[in-house]
């Protein structure tokens, strides 16, 4: 699959480096040369130096072919702005975009853009969100079996009812998290844009109810 990435700052070598090593193609960009340095020698990707959110630097980083698309520069309205042209003129699924100022999240997710706030912020769980299958364990039991994990959904489950998710995974749908707020679930609440939903399911069950969110729900 192919990757773009937006900064090489540390945040974004490490993103690169991380998927390179796991057979990814990775195109980065950085308004300074220099920065490419962080990457090492190693690197076999692509460096492309430009405004990452300029279309002809996007379109030579292969935007066109990107299965997703990483935002990680210093700079929190150059990160929102990148991932909103990356996915709204270019069709990129997977975006994911890092803020400095978590207030902002808000804004963001009503844009169906996924962010992390730096506070929080580690290379594991902005890659959970970029691969296919990237659910994000929160919460496990003291026995190991059942977690708690942030699953993305397919855009197609949008509309559709929490309880439909239950139903087709097997997996309880333990809270959602909607304008940067957790809200539990009610019989009626329906899927809307941007909603992280948290589902409780055993570990061992996990990848099936992952692939099954990444898909097209089943016909009503």
């Amino acid at each position: 699959m192919h990757f773009v990435i937006m900064g090489c700052g540390r945040v974004g070598s490490t993103l690169a480096r991380t998927l390179g090593r796991g057979g990814h193609d990775v195109a980065i960009i950085d308004a300074d040369a220099s920065a490419f340095r962080r990457l090492g020698t190693s690197f076999e990707g692509q460096t492309v130096t430009g405004i990452g959110f300029d279309r002809d630097t996007l379109v030579a980083a292969g935007i066109r072919e990107a299965y997703a698309f990483a935002a990680v520069s210093s700079g929190d309205n150059s990160n929102i702005l990148a991932a909103r042209v990356a996915r709204e003129t270019f069709g990129v699924e997977h975006v994911a975009a890092r803020i400095y100022d978590p207030q902002r999240a808000m804004v963001y997710q009503r844009l169906g853009i996924p962010t992390v706030a730096t506070v929080r912020w580690t290379s594991d769980q902005m890659i959970q969100r970029l691969l296919p299958q990237g659910a994000v364990p929160e919460l496990t039991d003291p026995s190991g079996k059942i977690v708690i994990a942030e699953v993305p959904l397919n855009e197609a489950w949008v509309g559709r009812h929490l309880t439909e998710v239950e139903e087709q995974t097997g997996s309880r749908v333990a809270y959602v998290t909607r304008l940067g707020e957790g809200t539990l679930p009610r019989p009626d609440m329906v899927v809307q844009q941007g909603d992280l939903v948290h589902l409780t399911v055993p570990r061992d069950d996990l990848a099936r109810v992952e692939r099954l969110c990444d898909q097209a729900p089943a016909p009503h």
